[in-house]
């Protein structure tokens, strides 16, 4: 089993950080997940009825990511935090996008409550994953793009394990060898804070939220915390 750990160049440099790492042993992807459903047909009326609308970029939770991305060199304006970018989608098209219902499930839990999330297939993950610093050697392939190759620039934070890069910018994508897709069983989700001190709270609470979506589909489920304090876990 992989250990998931923040290092000390990262946890030293953002204090605040606080990880959930949501696992999920015996994933049943090709079943029905109602729950999920439920959750994005709830979320969009919600939208459309002007009852409730994703964070935007004045929020704080979405600001903290922008400091943190202008701080390696990224701007976040145009590449942007994964929970900015689909609350802007969400907000302009009224809708989620459906991909499968694991994937579904992270989405809905990162909109409604503002943090940025994302999975790794854990069957495909080669070793430990680090978030660290890149040197500038490392390679990572985007979802959806298999034939390309990109080199995450020197000092910017990725996810990445033995063999390469498994999202760049800290949480604007992910790669494609550890996508998740309705054939993945073992699995780990991300829920993300820079503010733990006011939000992690809210990180405590969208991980149960995202516990009780998973847990009818899969034979196991757990929640690990990784942060300065604690810096590591094991999925």
């Amino acid at each position: 089993m992989p250990t998931f750990r923040l290092t000390t160049a990262v946890a030293e440099a953002f204090p605040d950080t606080l990880i959930a790492v949501v696992t999920a042993t015996g994933l049943r992807g090709h079943e029905p997940w109602p729950d999920t459903v439920g959750v994005l047909d709830d979320l969009e009326r919600q939208l459309a009825a002007g009852a409730w609308a994703p964070a935007d970029d004045t929020d704080p939770r979405i600001e903290a990511w922008h400091t943190a991305y202008r701080s390696f060199g990224t701007n976040p304006r145009r590449v942007r935090p994964s929970v900015a970018a689909l609350g802007r989608r969400m907000a302009k098209k009224g809708t989620l996008p459906r991909i499968n219902p694991a994937v579904d499930s992270y989405n809905a839990v990162s909109v409604r409550h503002g943090l940025p999330a994302g999975a790794f297939d854990l069957d495909h993950v080669a070793g430990d994953v680090e978030i660290r610093y890149a040197d500038g050697g490392e390679e990572f392939t985007p979802l959806g793009e298999p034939g390309t190759v990109e080199h995450p620039k020197p000092g910017e934070i990725v996810y990445a394990d033995a063999t390469g890069v498994l999202t760049r910018h800290w949480n604007h994508r992910d790669a494609h060898r550890t996508r998740v897709t309705e054939d993945s069983t073992h699995v780990a989700f991300l829920l993300e804070t820079l503010r733990a001190e006011d939000d992690g709270g809210l990180l405590k609470t969208a991980a149960e939220e995202l516990l009780g979506l998973l847990t009818a589909h899969a034979r196991e489920t757990r929640v690990h915390y990784v942060g300065p304090q604690q810096p590591h876990a094991s999925a």
